[in-house]
C-alpha cells in the first residue's frame, strides 16, 4: 500500500517535529516518504517549497498516493478542495495537527486507505485516531475496503451506496467468491464467505441475504440481480519463491502462509506461483503447488536477470555468486503476472524460504 509514497507536509516550525516522527513510523513499516515544508521553516532532512502551497500541493498530488498534512484543519481542506474528483482518484489525506494529539483521515478513507494511514500514524506518534466513517463506526469493513484488502478492482461502483447502507445498518451481507476457488476460509475481514460455482447457484444463495460482495476472477456484467450487489473483479496475484536446499514443502508452504498473511490475502486467492527453473525438479516446490491447487512456474536465470522494475530489492552478493542474479522470489513473482505489476510484499524470509506476493496493477 501506498507504493507510489506519502508526502508529509507541515506549514509552522512547531510542526516539525511532529512531521519527523511521522516520517520514522512510516519508513518503519516500508513505506516511502519525504517531509516538505516552506523554506523559511525548513529543518535538517526536509525538502524545501518554493512555492505556495497550494501549487505545491496541485503538482505533487498526482504523484503520490497520501498527503499527511500537519496542520490545521482547514488549512489543507481550502487547499485540495478544488482538486478533488472522486473516491477512486482521489489520493489518501490526513491532518495531523502540531502538536501530534490527534491523526484524521480526511479524504479517501476507505478506497485511498486514509483510515488505515491514520491509524498507523496515531500508533506511531500516540496520537488518538479520528475516524468518521460510518462503517469503522459500527465495526463493518466497506466494500471499497474489502476490495483495497483483497486487491479487487470494483466493477460496478454505482452499487456502493446501497450496499454500505445495508453494512452499516447491521443487514445481512456475506461474501460470495464466484467460480472456482479452493479452501477458502469461513470469514473474511468479519464477513461470512459462501461459494457460487455458477450464477444460478449466486442467485439461490442471494435469497437468504440482503446483499452480497461479489468476487470473481471471470467478468460477469451488472445485471439486475435479486439483491443488491457489488461486484469485485480479482486481479491476478502472484508468490514468488525462492529456498534453500533441503526445505521440505511444509516448510515452503508455511513461508508462503506467513508472507499471506502479511498483507491479509487469503492463500485461494493466490493465481500463479513461481521460481527460478532450477527448482523445476524439487519436490517441496512442485508439493507446495499442489496443495495450494496451483502448476508451479519456472523461469531461467536469463529471464529473471533480465527483469528491471523499479520495486526490486537490492541484489544479493551471496545470492548472485551461486546462481548468477542478485535475487529470484521477487521476481519471479513479477514475471509470473506477465505485464504491469507491482510487489506488494518485498522479499521476506521465513526459516530457509524468502517469499515476495505480486499483483497485476
Amino acid at each position: 500500500m501506498f507504493e507510489r509514497g506519502v508526502a508529509i507536509i507541515y506549514v509552522s516550525r512547531r510542526a516539525a517535529e511532529t512531521a519527523l516522527k511521522i516520517r520514522e513510523t512510516l519508513l518503519r513499516i516500508g513505506v516511502k516518504c519525504q517531509v516538505y515544508a516552506p523554506s523559511r521553516n525548513v529543518v535538517e532532512g526536509v525538502f524545501s517549497i518554493e512555492k505556495r502551497l497550494t501549487n505545491f500541493v496541485e503538482d505533487i498530488i498526482e504523484r503520490v498516493d497520501a498527503i499527511v498534512a500537519v496542520m490545521a484543519v482547514g488549512i489543507i481542506i481550502r487547499v485540495i478542495a478544488p482538486l478533488i474528483k472522486n473516491k477512486f482518484k482521489d489520493p489518501a489525506v490526513v491532518c495531523v495537527d502540531a502538536g501530534g494529539r490527534f491523526s484524521i483521515s480526511l479524504l479517501s478513507g476507505h478506497y485511498g486507505g486514509a483510515n488505515k494511514l491514520a491509524q498507523i500514524i496515531a500508533d506511531g506518534i500516540g496520537a488518538i485516531p479520528v475516524i468518521t466513517t460510518a462503517s469503522e463506526i459500527f465495526g463493518r469493513n466497506s466494500v471499497e475496503e474489502v476490495a483495497r484488502s483483497l486487491q479487487c478492482r470494483i466493477v460496478n461502483p454505482e452499487s456502493l451506496t446501497a450496499i454500505n447502507s445495508l453494512i452499516v445498518n447491521g443487514a445481512n451481507v456475506a461474501i460470495i467468491f464466484l467460480g472456482e476457488f479452493r479452501n477458502l476460509p469461513r470469514k473474511i475481514l468479519g464477513y461470512r464467505v459462501k461459494a457460487a460455482s455458477n450464477l444460478g447457484h449466486l442467485e439461490r444463495l442471494l435469497k437468504n441475504l440482503d446483499g452480497a460482495i461479489i468476487v470473481t476472477r471471470d467478468h460477469i456484467a451488472s445485471k439486475a440481480f435479486s439483491k443488491p450487489v457489488s461486484i469485485l473483479m480479482l486481479k491476478t496475484i502472484a508468490v514468488g519463491l525462492g529456498s534453500r536446499r533441503n526445505v521440505d514443502a511444509d516448510a515452503v508452504l508455511k513461508a508462503i502462509k506467513h508472507a499471506l498473511r502479511l498483507v491479509g490475502i487469503p492463500p485461494a486467492l493466490v493465481a500463479r506461483l513461481a521460481t527460478i527453473d532450477i527448482k523445476s525438479g524439487s519436490s517441496e516446490i512442485i508439493e507446495a503447488s499442489k496443495r495450494l491447487g496451483l502448476e508451479p512456474l519456472f523461469f531461467s536465470p536469463r529471464e529473471l536477470g533480465g527483469l528491471s522494475h523499479e520495486d526490486l530489492s537490492q541484489d544479493s552478493d551471496t545470492v548472485k555468486r551461486h546462481i548468477g542474479i542478485g535475487g529470484v522470489c521477487e521476481r519471479a513473482a513479477l514475471l509470473a503476472i506477465g505485464g504491469d505489476a507491482r510487489l506488494i510484499l518485498k522479499k521476506t524470509r521465513v526459516n530457509g524460504v524468502t517469499v515476495a506476493i505480486a499483483v497485476e496493477k
